[in-house]
């Protein structure tokens, strides 16, 4: 049987006065799959996943993470949707490209300020979970240290355990690797990757056609505003079937 889908995004359209972004937009993700999001830059890519948890509010269209379904019909944004919205990214953590960490927080304290302020948790066993994620990804040693401190690839990977103390079960990465060298950006996907072994639903958008290749339980491409094609590496990498997408790895592989 199939694991169920977790998540699902319907005819999502955004339009930032320059012409359409996203137009139409479909995709659903089951439950512990790895899907991986190319295409040429500027095609939508960081946007479509941006709405996925309305940190990007589309202009119409449907999204449901975990249950929690937020449908746009008009353009009017009400205190509801804001609601629904907060309900949906509890179930959906978020990691960027630029890490987005707090300079004046030590990791320890980065990773417990979403679970203190969202959910009012900060005590002991709170602490002891955020050291465990902290573990987990291989900065227990540097949880008392600042930000500024540490290379790329560990505040990316502080971001990455900042996301996951909200125990969220559905993550989005937007570009995570961009920023680093290419030995850095191993130890982000491998901490990727311990996720995907443990079962996490996770919706990364790469240029790491390697990762892509080698993790991904399907490769999903996009160009001009719109999913052409998916499907299994193997596929998709090996014989896909639109031209697009031909033209694109070829840049790549």
């Amino acid at each position: 049987m199939e694991d169920p889908v977790v998540l699902s995004a319907e005819h999502l359209h955004k339009n930032f006065g320059e012409g359409d972004v996203l137009c139409g937009v479909s995709m659903q993700v089951r439950k512990g799959e790895l899907v991986s999001i190319i295409g040429p830059s500027g095609c939508g890519k960081s946007t479509f996943l941006r709405c996925l948890n309305f940190l990007e509010i589309p202009d119409s269209g449907k999204v449901t993470a975990m249950g929690v379904t937020i449908e746009r019909k008009d353009a009017v944004w009400r205190r509801a949707d804001e609601h629904m919205a907060h309900r949906l990214r509890t179930h959906v953590g978020m990691v960027f490209q630029s890490f987005n960490l707090f300079p004046h927080l030590t990791v320890l304290d980065n990773v417990l300020l979403a679970p203190r302020v969202v959910k009012g948790e900060g005590g002991e066993v709170e602490r002891a979970e955020a050291m465990a994620l902290l573990e987990k990804v291989g900065l227990a040693r540097v949880a008392q240290r600042y930000p500024v401190s540490l290379s790329g690839g560990q505040q990316q990977r502080a971001a990455i355990a900042r996301a996951l103390a909200m125990r969220p079960e559905i993550m989005l990465y937007d570009e995570p690797t961009s920023a680093l060298d290419p030995i850095v950006a191993e130890e982000v996907l491998g901490v990727m990757r311990t996720l995907d072994d443990e079962g996490m639903t996770q919706i990364i958008v790469t240029h790491d056609m390697r990762f892509a290749q080698v993790a991904s339980d399907t490769i999903v491409y996009m160009d001009g505003g719109h999913i052409v094609e998916s499907g299994p590496p193997e596929v998709l990498c090996v014989n896909p079937a639109h031209e697009q997408t031909r033209r694109f790895l070829r840049t790549l592989l």
